[in-house]
């Protein structure tokens, strides 16, 4: 059985079922690459029709003339020479960009006519992003097909401000072209899944994509067991003793560590396990991963290593308010994954949450528990309960049922109120370790990532932190302003942690090689790409029979 919510379509925001309908695509036009690859993979997804809209701001321009009349060159300013220019500016603005217009519309149309796929033309006179946005509020069209920059993109931009604008806006689903020549295919897609309708959602969107194009699909859940122990190092410096007995810290800190290490991993790992279900029951089966980081740079590293064609994620997560108009994770996702995404508004619920939620009841005791449970992992705590109330067949949820969930999710979790507080002694540094640490110049990033390099280091019973703790975040350093050196080349706060890994006595060495093999290749900073280069090439020089 497969269930999904319906929604009224006169509802303001709401969107219709998953998988999204590719019966209805709108592409936005204006010529440039990331356009004109974004109507190539709609066209290659359509079974219906593609209607192609371009805006032009006509009366803006005419404004904008306007204004600059007064000062125009000397010669323009008789009576006659000046009704003379306005007539040519109106014949250009009123003639010229209708026909600019046209001319994307009946490229875009040639693209479409070689796929076999109808084409319609919408010409609105007004802003870009405006237009768009009314045109998706006539609900006419089930997704958007846009390019992540147009023709005004320059050297580094990430995401346009038209593309911005709309996809905050947005009432459906989103397709934004993020290169321009990747095809749907060329990798696998990929689903961010954090057990919201939407990422479900996303999910059944992604399986109907791969059937069309025979592509395989991951899907990947990230947690991060790392931002409270931060969090809660950063609280134990600001409370005194007595507040501290008050708000009860250590108890509190070692639930949440409890909490994170084993409750939410198994939250997430169950979320993965209903996608697979969900999968099959549509007749494929899925690639699935539980990574830990910040999720949005865990599931970028995904995306990376796979080498993914397509992220399809929920344009809000599994903590969203009401008022929230995209998610944090969603939104940097958007700006850095190099592949193209999907941002989804359509949502999804699995039978088996449908089902339990029908048929489970809570006893007022049980429900009661449950809501004091933490507010920011109340609604997953709530979804692990009813799932495995489900599995072992219960239809009434009592508070021993509950505790026994939460002590399997959370061992020890329970606590007593009146044992003795524990205090978690901060861990040691192996001395190549606390270097690398030491190498990164801004103080907050260097004592954030030192936090979570501890909590990974306490996750593997270690009793020290080492060099393979501190390293996978050492890529939030490398996002500081590269540092000059005294020898006039600028060194990645990542890269130049990386040297201290090199033995002391051979260290000055290694750097001066690398900055010359930065100078041999004219470049000026030396980043992880430039380190390997250079390592890569000195293992070359003195082996050289690895050349063949």
């Amino acid at each position: 059985m497969v269930v999904n919510l319906a929604i009224d379509e006169g509802v303001e925001g709401a969107a219709g079922d998953a998988p999204v309908p590719l019966k209805r695509i709108l592409v936005a036009l204006d010529q440039s690459d990331y356009a004109n690859n974004a109507m190539k993979q709609a066209t290659r997804l359509c079974d219906g029709k593609i209607t192609g809209i371009h805006a032009y701001a006509a009366r803006l321009h005419d404004r904008r003339f306007k204004q600059m009349e007064g000062g125009l060159p000397e010669r323009y300013q008789r009576e006659s020479e000046m009704e003379h220019q306005r007539e040519v500016h109106e014949d250009l603005i009123g003639m010229g960009l209708g026909l600019i217009s046209d001319s994307y519309h009946d490229a875009a149309e040639d693209v479409a006519q070689k796929a076999g796929v109808p084409f319609d033309r919408l010409s609105p006179e007004g802003k870009n992003y405006s237009c768009l946005i009314e045109a998706m509020n006539r609900r006419d069209h089930d997704v958007l097909f846009i390019g992540a920059l147009g023709l005004g993109a320059v050297a580094g931009s990430t995401i346009g401000t038209v593309c911005e604008r709309v996809v905050r806006r947005s009432n459906m689903d989103v397709f934004v072209a993020k290169d321009r020549r990747l095809n749907i295919g060329d990798g696998p897609i990929v689903v961010g899944m954090d057990g919201s309708p939407k990422s479900f959602g996303a999910l059944m969107t992604a399986l109907d994509i791969g059937k069309r194009l025979d592509v395989p699909v991951h899907v990947v859940a990230a947690y991060d067991p790392y931002y409270h122990y931060v969090a809660f190092n950063k609280i134990s410096t600001v409370l005194d003793e007595e507040a501290g007995k008050v708000f009860r810290f250590k108890e509190q800190e070692q639930l949440h560590e409890e909490l994170i290490d084993d409750g939410i991993a198994k939250i997430y790992q169950a979320h993965l396990n209903v996608a697979e279900t969900v999968a099959r029951d549509a007749g494929m089966e899925v690639v699935t991963e539980l990574v830990a980081g910040k999720p949005y740079q865990a599931t970028k590293k995904y995306v990376e290593k796979h080498g993914a064609s397509l992220l399809l994620v929920g344009k809000t997560g599994v903590h969203a308010d009401d008022g929230l108009d995209i998610g944090g994770n969603t939104e940097n996702l958007l700006r850095m994954v190099p592949c193209h995404i999907w941002i989804g508004m359509v949502e999804h619920f699995p039978p088996s949450d449908v089902v339990a939620e029908e048929t489970i009841m809570w006893s007022d005791e049980a429900s009661e528990m449950i809501n004091r449970a933490p507010e920011f992992v109340r609604g997953m705590a709530r979804t692990g309960v009813i799932r495995q109330a489900q599995k072992e067949g219960h239809t009434f949820i009592t508070t021993k049922f509950v505790e026994q969930v939460m002590a399997k999710m959370m061992p020890g979790g329970g606590g007593d109120k009146d044992a003795p507080q524990q205090s978690f002694e901060r861990l040691g540094w192996a001395t190549d370790a606390r270097a690398m640490l030491d190498s990164i110049t801004d103080e907050q990033v260097r004592e954030n990532i030192g936090l979570r390099a501890e909590k990974s280091a306490r996750r593997d019973a270690a009793g020290q932190v080492a060099i393979a703790h501190i390293e996978p975040f050492m890529a939030e350093a490398a996002l500081e302003p590269a540092i000059r050196q005294d020898s006039g080349i600028e060194w990645r706060a990542a890269s130049l942690a990386r040297l201290q890994r090199v033995p002391e006595a051979f260290r000055d060495q290694v750097k001066t090689s690398i900055e010359n093999f930065a100078r041999k290749r004219g470049v000026s900073v030396v980043d992880a790409m430039i380190e390997d280069e250079a390592f890569a090439n000195a293992r070359l020089a003195m082996c050289p029979e690895d050349k063949g």
